[in-house]
């Protein structure tokens, strides 16, 4: 069998004298805590603490970034198993679909998942062997066996991946039951949520009316009005602060920032209580709720975050039948300088505001992200995220932001993830890459080595717990 690709000094750079000052500041940063701050990882798993059910509903079942490349190679998405909405039957046997999942293996060589994947594999459960068509039962159970022991509960991994702090992301209107379990066992590990209210803020989304009602239960008000929609919103955003949350999330098409009278914004909240409201209306909330969201955080102190540019179930088959998280969010063009004028006028000046941005436009970071974030004291940039949490695209990152904005108007690396067990993979990959990117810097004489010693523990660990003021 052929053995995974795993060497020591993989991702720096081949020249030697590079590689060899990468590896000093990767050594120097490597078993650094980890901290979590951004991520969609379901909190239930360290309420109960159950064993994982098997390899499949591990590894492949919550990752879209593994079915979407299996999926644009012809393979149907129920072979998968992936759940339906209306509970059509789909593939069952969790070893079937291992067993095609590694039938295709081959298709994830160069990307990301190839990455993660040996990672985990090979540090995780000490697996050395490619997964392949011929050795896949072999090593669904070998998985499977390590699964099920106490070595592999979710605590114990949380524990042995050094995490300081995990952050999730919960919708506005959620009890937050699980965190609750989690505080009041015995656990005393931090697992935070994160405050995000899309599904009410969107008047486009299907299930805005339901959300809505949602919101009203869980602050035990009928919302009739837009004021009393707002009040709820400042109650949650409260009992968020009272259960750990650091941050807020919102997920929007576009950036556009703007401020709505108050008539204006309840004509339009009255219009979509009747179902009456139009695609103008939805857009001008949408920007009129970023500029309230940003007032909050002003007033509150939680972080907030912005991640736009997303074509979301670009695929409406998918959509229809999976609904939505189903590897069809498609990145679009997108303007920063203009759409986030009016935000940043009003509060990017304030020292109590802290904004990150986040984009899928990789041409927007030395246009106008970089600049923006190198001059208003409030704005700090997200990571290299999603389609470019990769080698070339965290590469690209740095190269692009680094001369305008610096390192310390950005928040070192969040992981972004639904599947638990890339964390310790995908953070490992940032900084090895943020070791040799540092490294050409000192090998050009930019950057003297203890100034690169120093940022490299900035932006793995210091970073991200001062501005998400954890």
């Amino acid at each position: 069998m052929s053995e995974l690709l795993f060497n020591k000094d993989r991702f720096f750079d081949p020249n030697p004298t590079v590689r060899k000052i990468a590896r000093e500041i990767y050594d120097s940063i490597k078993d650094m805590p980890i901290i979590s701050p951004h991520g969609h990882v379901d909190p239930i798993i360290f309420a109960e603490n159950k064993p994982f059910p098997n390899p499949t509903s591990l590894f492949l079942i919550p990752d879209h970034y593994l079915f979407r490349m299996l999926y644009s190679q012809g393979i149907s998405l129920e072979s998968l198993g992936i759940p339906t909405i209306d509970g059509t039957e789909v593939e069952s046997d969790p070893r079937k679909i291992w067993q095609i999942f590694a039938d295709h293996f081959y298709l994830f060589r160069g990307t990301p998942s190839s990455v993660w994947l040996t990672y985990e594999f090979y540090e995780g459960f000490g697996i050395k062997e490619k997964l392949d068509s011929k050795n896949a039962q072999k090593i669904y159970d070998l998985l499977q066996e390590k699964l099920q022991s106490s070595e592999y509960l979710p605590r114990t991994l949380f524990e042995k991946f050094n995490i300081d702090v995990l952050s999730t992301t919960d919708a506005a209107s959620d009890s937050l039951d699980q965190h609750k379990k989690i505080k009041e066992s015995d656990w005393k590990k931090r697992i935070l949520p994160c405050f995000r209210p899309d599904g009410v803020t969107d008047l486009t989304n299907i299930n805005w009316k339901a959300n809505l009602n949602l919101l009203s239960a869980s602050v035990g008000t009928e919302i009739t009005s837009y004021s009393k929609f707002i009040q709820a919103l400042k109650d949650r955003r409260q009992f968020f602060k009272s259960m750990g949350a650091t941050s807020t999330d919102h997920g929007v098409f576009s950036p556009y920032t703007h401020e709505l009278t108050e008539n204006e914004a309840e004509a339009i909240f009255q219009r979509a209580l009747k179902g009456k409201s139009s695609a103008d209306d939805a857009g001008l909330f949408t920007a009129h709720m970023l500029m309230k969201m940003a007032e909050m955080s002003t007033d509150d102190g939680l972080v907030m975050q912005i991640h736009p540019g997303s074509f979301r179930n670009h695929n409406p088959i998918i959509f229809e039948k999976f609904g939505p998280d189903k590897g069809c969010d498609i990145p679009m063009q997108t303007e920063y300088t203009a759409n986030l004028k009016e935000m940043l006028n009003k509060f990017g000046n304030s020292k109590s505001f802290t904004l990150i941005v986040f984009t899928l436009d990789e041409t927007s970071y030395s246009r106008e992200l970089a600049p923006l974030a190198g001059h208003y004291p409030a704005m700090k940039l997200g990571p290299a995220w999603w389609f470019h949490d990769s080698i070339e695209g965290m590469i690209r990152f740095r190269r692009m932001v680094t001369e305008t904005a610096g390192f310390y108007n950005t928040v070192g690396f969040n992981d972004d993830t639904r599947a638990f067990l890339s964390i310790p993979a995908r953070h490992d990959l940032a900084r090895r890459v943020d070791s040799n990117y540092l490294a050409e810097l000192v090998s050009k004489h930019i950057l003297d080595m203890a100034d690169a010693m120093q940022i490299a523990k900035d932006l793995t660990y210091n970073l991200v717990k001062k501005t998400y003021k954890l």
